[in-house]
């Protein structure tokens, strides 16, 4: 993916929007492994969706206080360039391997453009 997306015409007028996760800065490999809402016919949970790839990664840490003591919580921030899981309206859950750790996904996010195609995902690790 280039730094600029090119979509559809709208109104005989094509629109252009740019990535705001430039694949260039992208050199961390990732392994994520998303989990699929819902159940198959026999109520197994779906299998999930794996992508294998390179990501912008962020180490980042928080202390969380608490009555006993005080907590340190290592975390990261994973960007990708473009929908790294078309088939999933959602990033919800599963978990990443990232630097040959084995982190939780929090929370998930596709930033969309505004004719509503994704221009870049975001995964919060813990």
């Amino acid at each position: 993916m280039s730094d600029w997306s090119l979509h559809s015409e709208i109104g005989g007028i094509v629109m252009r929007y740019p990535c705001l996760v430039q694949k260039r800065f992208c050199k961390t490999k990732i392994r994520v492994e998303l989990d699929q809402e819902g159940t198959g016919n026999y109520g197994a949970p779906l299998e999930p969706v794996i992508f294998e790839g390179k990501c912008n990664y962020q180490d980042c840490s928080k202390t969380i206080l608490t009555d006993e003591k005080k907590v340190i919580q290592l975390t990261g921030v994973a960007l990708f360039p473009g929908d790294i899981a078309p088939e999933l309206p959602t990033l919800s859950g599963g978990f990443a391997i990232v630097n040959g750790v084995r982190r939780r996904i929090q929370q998930g996010m596709k930033a969309k453009n505004p004719d509503g195609t994704v221009n870049y995902c975001k995964l919060e690790l813990i």
